[in-house]
């Protein structure tokens, strides 16, 4: 099945409604840097690298709209657009990186008329849609190196197609070693179920042997033998390896590291956030409890009970294998090779 999770056409931008996947396949139009930063915040579009291409035309948008004259009142719209899709979800790199990168790309090219600044920042953005997808494929070309014959992967939450341009990250891996894996393990990824609702949609529609699993049957899978390897995405890589992901990716670091099954984690260069020393300087976000009390607008526990629901968790590089990105694979990351290799 062919999807777009993102993409430009006829002057507004369209994104694939994860909210409700798998059950219904829907477009949301998007006209204003406002539209974009609620898609994100409410997780109609998700994943580190979809929410950074998505900022892009958020920023390309809030100039679009503007009525300023000049560069000087064109920089001011752009830099409350920007400020604007910044508080949209905090822990995700990429979105840091592509608001960066179309400052500075107004910066380049601030001696264009209005107009032609504008138009700029539209092809810059589409650049980046169409470069995403390029990376994803070499990330899966680097990583199916290191996938053998018959594997049995397990992975969690969602860094497939639709937590990117196209193809993916973790599933990208997956994707390109789709002759050697004998089966793909998808954790359900509570409390918005990611993998139950995306990643299986995901495998399955690609021809991808999948089997659905609880979160918490993950060991006693391990346990059996009945994992080869685990592949996971990313959404922020501080300098010295430590990666934030989705919630409950620590835990299957820990169990992986006691059964001796390689851990990989498979993110573009984008993602690394040279910036911070360690995973304790990653900003974690807090989802509202309504994730964690209900499921399809229902409560399943008590709706005054406290609630605890950190989007992501911190996985030490010491319990990661290696890091797969578009530039080659880090085996054992630290801050010296992650430099070598994405800088």
């Amino acid at each position: 099945m062919k999807y777009d999770t993102i993409r430009w056409k006829k002057g507004r931008v369209e994104m694939l409604d994860q909210t409700l996947l798998p059950g219904k396949t829907r477009y949301i139009s998007c006209r204003a840097a406002g539209d974009i930063a609620r898609a994100i915040k409410t997780m109609k579009i998700r994943g580190a690298p979809a929410i950074g291409i998505a900022a892009a035309f958020g920023v390309y948008l809030g100039l679009r709209g503007s009525k300023a004259r000049d560069v000087k009142g064109l920089r001011r719209d752009l830099r409350r657009a920007m400020d604007l899709l910044a508080r949209s979800r905090p822990t995700a790199r990429n979105l840091f990186w592509a608001l960066e990168r179309m400052g500075a790309h107004f910066e380049k090219n601030r001696r264009l008329s209005v107009p032609g600044i504008k138009e700029e920042m539209l092809r810059e953005a589409r650049a980046m849609l169409e470069e995403d997808k390029r990376i994803c494929r070499k990330i899966g070309d680097n990583g199916k190196k290191l996938i053998k014959k018959g594997c049995r992967i397990l992975t969690h939450c969602n860094a497939g197609g639709l937590a990117t341009g196209a193809f993916g990250t973790a599933l990208g891996v997956i994707f390109a070693s789709r002759p050697r894996i004998k089966m793909v393990y998808a954790d359900e990824t509570r409390p918005v179920l990611q993998g139950a609702r995306l990643t299986v949609w995901e495998l399955v529609n690609a021809g991808v042997p999948a089997t659905l699993i609880c979160d918490n049957m993950a060991a006693s899978i391990m346990a059996k033998k009945e994992i080869d390897a685990v592949v996971v995405g990313a959404d922020r890589i501080a300098s010295n390896g430590d990666t934030a992901n989705k919630i409950g990716t620590y835990n299957l670091a820990v169990l992986a590291r006691y059964h001796g099954i390689p851990f990989y984690v498979a993110a573009p260069a984008s993602t690394f956030d040279l910036s911070l020393r360690g995973g304790k300087d990653i900003p974690i976000e807090e989802r509202p409890p309504a994730e964690v009390k209900k499921i399809n607008g229902r409560y399943i526990t008590l709706e005054k009970v406290k609630v605890r629901n950190p989007a992501f968790d911190v996985t030490p590089a010491g319990l990661i294998t290696a890091i797969i990105t578009e530039k080659g694979v880090i085996p054992g990351p630290d801050k010296d090779k992650i430099r070598k290799t994405v800088l």
